[in-house]
Order: structure tokens, then C-alpha cells, then sequence
């Protein structure tokens, strides 16, 4: 049985309330990949760009010291959005939180050129959940955006943070975004938890026709 919208918030609720945000397996400094993939794909000052199940990731920390200024940050977990807005301080008023599950938080529709996700999709392993995931993403970023999706690769773990997750490679991720989308590029990680486990992260780099 996949998990309801509810039982979702509740486990990552308790996982913020009970972790260092510093101390969960897919916690890095800097989103170094992610960061790389949107400057190839045109990132700018002037970008609208949304972070799916952000969590507490800094990736909005340096999304701001780029200069860009229309940042929408997405989590199912309150307590999540919470750690980071005490960590930007005064520069969390500059960010558009939103606490919610992606499969039902009202979005803008073409609302964004940028969607970036290295947290959600692998976790939707219910094909329908991930079918609707896609249908999110088509209606919210106009034709000629682009999309920085990562998932545990195929040699990855077969589950994170006690859920099981769906393992994919970037052309398993174009797959699912075919023929609406195209796979601009691709980048594998091989990330170092703070415990000091690898754990192997595939990276498509997508564009909508």
C-alpha cells in the first residue's frame, strides 16, 4: 500500500523534528550537480524557480547569492521549511514557502522556469503517483523550461529514510517526461552521507517542447 498525503507529511514532519538537518543521509553543503545543470540550462537573476521537496537544502541559500529573486521553496514537512527560514534569517522574507505535497499544492500554471527535485520523485514508487507528478510538472513550467529531477540511481539504495524508494537512471527519468520533454543532459553522483555511506544519484537535465 503507497502512502496516503497524510502518513507523507507525518513521517517527514517527524523526521525534521527529530534530526540535525545537518545529520540526514542526503544532506550536502552545497547542491554542487543541481547548481551546475541549471546554470547550463540558462539559470538567471530574473529565473522563476521552484524546489520540490526541498526540505531543509541550501540550495536556496545560493539560488539568493546568484541573485535570483523569485524562489518558490515546496515541502511536505512545515517543520522542514522551518529549519531553513531560521537559517536565511531576514533573506527568507526574499523566498515564497510553501508547505504542501506536490501531487496537491496549488501551483501556478507555466508558473516557473525552472523546476528542480533531487528528493521527491524517487520516493513515488506507485506508477499513477508518478504519472501525476509528471502531469504537475507539464503544467507548470510553459514550453522551453527546464527540469533538474535526480533519483536514486539504479545502483542506489533500494530505500531512504525507512520508505522504499523507485530507482532510476536519467534516461529512466526521460522516459517517464517523454515526448513532452527532452533529456538535455545527464550527470551521475556519487554522494558521501555525513555518516560517510556512498550513495549513487542519477541527474536528467530536461527541457519541455
Amino acid at each position: 500500500m503507497t502512502p496516503s498525503d497524510a502518513d507523507r507529511r507525518n513521517h517527514w514532519q517527524r523526521v525534521y523534528a527529530t534530526k540535525s538537518a545537518q545529520a540526514v543521509s542526503w544532506y550536502r553543503p552545497h547542491l554542487e550537480v543541481s547548481l551546475e545543470l541549471l546554470a547550463a540550462a540558462g539559470l538567471s537573476p530574473g529565473s522563476r524557480v521552484i524546489d520540490i521537496g526541498a526540505g531543509a537544502s541550501t540550495l536556496v541559500d545560493d539560488l539568493l547569492e546568484r541573485g535570483v529573486r523569485d524562489i518558490t521553496v515546496l515541502d511536505v514537512s512545515e517543520q522542514a521549511l522551518a529549519i531553513a527560514q531560521e537559517r536565511l534569517g531576514a533573506r527568507a522574507r526574499l523566498v515564497h514557502w510553501l508547505a504542501g505535497d506536490v501531487l496537491q499544492a496549488a501551483l501556478p500554471p507555466g508558473g516557473f522556469d525552472f523546476w528542480h527535485d533531487r528528493a521527491v520523485l524517487h520516493f513515488l514508487t506507485d506508477p499513477a503517483d508518478a504519472r501525476r507528478y509528471v502531469q504537475r510538472v507539464e503544467a507548470s513550467l510553459p514550453a522551453g523550461a527546464h527540469a533538474v529531477i535526480a533519483s536514486f540511481a539504479p545502483d542506489g539504495p533500494e530505500r531512504c529514510s525507512g520508505l522504499p524508494v523507485a530507482r532510476r537512471s536519467a534516461e529512466d527519468i526521460a522516459e517517464l517526461f517523454a515526448p513532452v520533454w527532452v533529456l538535455v543532459q545527464s550527470r551521475a553522483e556519487r554522494h558521501r552521507t555525513p555518516a560517510g555511506a556512498e550513495q549513487s544519484f542519477a541527474y536528467a537535465l530536461l527541457r519541455k517542447r
